[in-house]
């Protein structure tokens, strides 16, 4: 297993902690750590309607059919796309093998078969095995292919992938995504990109069939870096609201009603409205898991340790995740993190 080593070391611990699933690399490919990462301008572009799969023929290969990567490729086949898929359970395959989509039995074989590799994996150990380990994706790429990581990892994690991928003569781009499982299955994700301009212009058109708009960060890790930086944010709003609907429940305020009062003011935000009616009758339908949202926390306060930045809001929100998951709410909407805090008023 992977490990999050924090502090001055924690882009070299993580490099040696990885160098089971990739070979040892040149010097100039060697992972540069997140605080040497240049800033950069960025472009982006927002679509209004969706592009079509005639404008780019290429074989698509997509890897990882969880929560978000099964209506992710969805899109891609109802678009018309030229798709073959992978994923560990074979069986998550098979809706999309129905609709037409093509089938390998590894990532490597379906990198070898196709133009451009899409993955879209757990975590950042999920996505070093399926891009650097035995028969992994790496294995089936050559000069001309292009591999396409959708997977929330930190910018350590991304930048071996890249060298891997770099060391086949392929081209490789970061993309994770800002959304959760309705914007997926609504083609409405935003994606975060940074790595290969080329690649990045060359699957424009399937950004633009699974999202509503891209951002072009540039250099390999940014792309990480924004997603982290948002999932901070979401997730210690998350605690905050969970706060304020129990404080107010226990002063004896209706919780309906504080939902509708924040939904109208300068506070108001789109996950508020669509949470918080569940979270009020204690139902967490899972759109983004429990356990995904502490991963993306913990990999960011790792990124802020490494450059020295103070998080304490988001290291507070980190500890009722983890407060959560301890009592058996992994897979539960990240919502359900307001349980934490009921355990914690019983106490």
């Amino acid at each position: 297993m992977l490990i999050l080593a924090r502090g001055a070391n924690y882009s070299h611990h993580y490099a040696s902690m990885a160098a089971s699933f990739c070979p040892a690399l040149p010097h100039h490919l060697k992972p540069t750590p997140i605080s040497r990462f240049p800033k950069v301008s960025f472009s982006f572009k927002v679509f209004s309607s969706q592009t079509s799969a005639d404008e780019n023929p290429t074989r698509v290969g997509f890897l990882g059919l969880g929560i978000m990567g099964s209506p992710m490729a969805h899109n891609l086949i109802k678009a018309g796309c030229d798709v073959t898929v992978w994923n560990r359970t074979k069986s998550k395959c098979d809706p999309l093998i129905d609709l037409g989509a093509k089938y390998k039995a590894s990532p490597g074989e379906v990198a070898a078969s196709c133009d451009v590799t899409f993955a879209m994996l757990a975590d950042p150990e999920s996505a070093m095995v399926v891009a650097c380990g035995e028969q992994g994706a790496a294995s089936g790429m050559s000069p001309g292919k292009g591999y396409v990581d959708i997977s929330t990892v930190d910018g350590p994690t991304s930048t071996l992938i890249n060298a891997q991928i770099k060391e086949t003569g392929a081209l490789f781009l970061e993309a994770p995504v800002s959304g959760s499982k309705k914007p997926a299955e609504d083609g409405q994700l935003i994606f975060l990109t940074a790595g290969d301009k080329s690649l990045y212009d060359k699957v424009s058109s399937y950004l633009d069939i699974m999202g509503k708009s891209r951002f072009y960060l540039g250099d390999v890790g940014n792309g990480a870096a924004m997603k982290l930086v948002v999932n901070m944010i979401m997730g210690s709003m998350m605690t905050s609201f969970a706060e304020g609907l129990l404080l107010g429940e226990k002063v004896g305020l209706d919780p309906t009603v504080i939902v509708e009062v924040i939904s109208q003011g300068a506070i108001s935000a789109p996950m508020f409205s669509m949470k918080g009616p569940s979270m009020v009758q204690s139902k967490y339908p899972t759109a983004f898991p429990l356990k995904h949202q502490q991963k993306d926390m913990r990999l960011a306060l790792g990124l802020a340790e490494s450059v020295s930045q103070s998080t304490p809001i988001a290291a507070a929100a980190n500890e009722l995740y983890k407060v959560a998951k301890s009592h058996g709410l992994s897979d539960h909407d990240f919502s359900a993190v307001i349980e934490a805090l009921k355990v914690k008023i019983k106490d």
